[in-house]
């Protein structure tokens, strides 16, 4: 079906139609005593809402191959904001219709049965029927002020985590040491917000890290996305030095190219951009680090994911050359990864994103949830645990700087994680 865009965008068309007739039909009972000019506008509005969505879609799925990559891609934040913004609150407001409409039609029936007179329009029953679904509209109005705050503001909300962790084994020298994780920029959703990111760029410096880690997902698709945005990675500073890892989203997957070459060329430029930012990037290998005569390793694979994400990544490549006894920090964008090969090995931190914590989430003191839990058993924060060789191992999942797909995050800040890494003897 998706291969004839016209035939799905015309189911699309009838779905929308069918089911904002319907809404309509609840919203007039609410304003059908209001002033008659208020109950016309209400009416142009809540049309007006349906042809700029149905034209939105339509435009995305008939158009979108023949619109340049930035253009794209902001076209289709407007239109996935804007239909998040309605048809979410629509829905709920949907249920109170319905729930509505099922006791009007039980006490119907319930009437004819009982030879009961039907029940009139000026009956109590009506002003029992528009409560509810004025209900309906109050409850719809709180999901509508959550997901305009996370398109205008909710985006935005720069957050900063400092996190601190102990180990047994690592060196003295090490301990006290800073690691800065930040993942999942998505440049190209930044098409327009060059100073947004001027500004995670600035917390990022202002947290004097020793050693920056990215750990992937750099772009949407394609590498011209960060052409605006090199001298800001350039600018991105540490102490001791900066690393990097691919993520699904950098390989051009998700993209029709003209052929294999055009997509590898693609590739090699985003790794270029990496490495003049700075950044080493590591594509299944390791880097020893010294401080007086200790020494840590910092590994880094290619994205490996559970399906239907890709496994580029070889882990055994990766550790390649590495000390059963050293201290071990692997970069992995994908945190699928952890329970399916990394905890079978000697890695002490793993630190990951991919999630984005689904851009979605409630946070309270001592518990947090998003619905990316529902697929991903490490979605956000800080877990642990211990290996059959009785190695106790950690994964942390930073939930991203970007977004993609939906234009805003609620309850679900852009992050910016800090490490302070211990030796346990310095905790106690």
């Amino acid at each position: 079906m998706r291969s004839n865009p016209i035939v799905f965008f015309l189911i699309v068309t009838l779905i929308i139609g069918l089911l904002d007739t319907y809404i309509y039909y609840g919203i007039k009972k609410v304003v059908r005593d209001l002033n008659p000019k208020l109950v016309i506008g209400v009416k142009i509005a809540f049309w007006l809402v349906t042809i700029i969505a149905v034209t939105g879609i339509g435009a995305i799925m008939l158009l979108r191959s023949y619109l340049p990559t930035d253009s794209a891609t902001g076209w289709f934040h407007f239109v996935s904001g804007f239909f998040m913004l309605f048809y979410v609150p629509k829905l709920i407001f949907l249920v109170f219709n319905i729930l509505d409409d099922l006791i009007f039609g039980i006490r119907y029936l319930w009437n004819k049965i009982k030879h009961r007179p039907q029940i009139s329009s000026n009956a109590p029953t009506i002003t029992r029927r528009k409560f509810l679904n004025t209900t309906g509209i109050i409850f719809a109005a709180i999901p509508f002020a959550s997901l305009f705050y996370g398109i205008v503001k909710g985006k935005f909300d720069f957050t900063v985590r400092n996190i601190k962790i102990g180990f047994d084994n690592l060196p003295q020298s090490f301990s006290g040491i800073k690691i800065l994780q930040i993942s999942d920029f998505h440049l190209g959703s930044f098409v327009n917000n060059r100073e947004e990111v001027e500004e995670a760029v600035k917390l990022v410096n202002e947290q004097y890290a020793d050693y920056v880690v990215f750990t992937g997902d750099i772009v949407n698709n394609v590498s011209a996305e960060a052409d605006n945005f090199k001298s800001l990675l350039q600018n991105i500073k540490a102490k001791r030095g900066k690393f990097s890892v691919l993520g699904n989203h950098d390989y051009g997957d998700y993209v029709r190219w003209n052929s294999p070459a055009e997509k590898t060329q693609n590739l090699d430029k985003l790794k270029s951009i990496q490495r003049e930012a700075g950044f080493d990037l590591l594509l299944d290998e390791n880097r020893s680090i010294v401080i007086d005569d200790d020494k840590i390793e910092i590994v880094g694979v290619e994205n490996w994911g559970l399906r239907p994400f890709p496994q580029y990544g070889n882990l055994d490549k990766a550790l390649n050359g590495t000390q059963q006894d050293t201290f071990k920090v692997l970069l992995s964008h994908d945190p699928t990864h952890w329970d399916a090969q990394v905890t079978e090995t000697d890695i002490d931190l793993t630190l990951s994103g991919h999630t984005h914590g689904a851009q979605f989430g409630v946070e309270i003191p001592g518990w947090r949830w998003s619905p990316a839990n529902l697929r991903y058993e490490q979605w956000g924060g800080l877990y642990n645990k211990t290996n059959k060789n009785g190695k106790k191992q950690y994964i942390y999942v930073n939930t991203g700087i970007g977004f993609i797909g939906f234009p805003g995050r609620i309850g679900m800040p852009p992050e910016i994680t800090v490490f302070e890494l211990y030796n346990n003897k310095d905790l106690v």
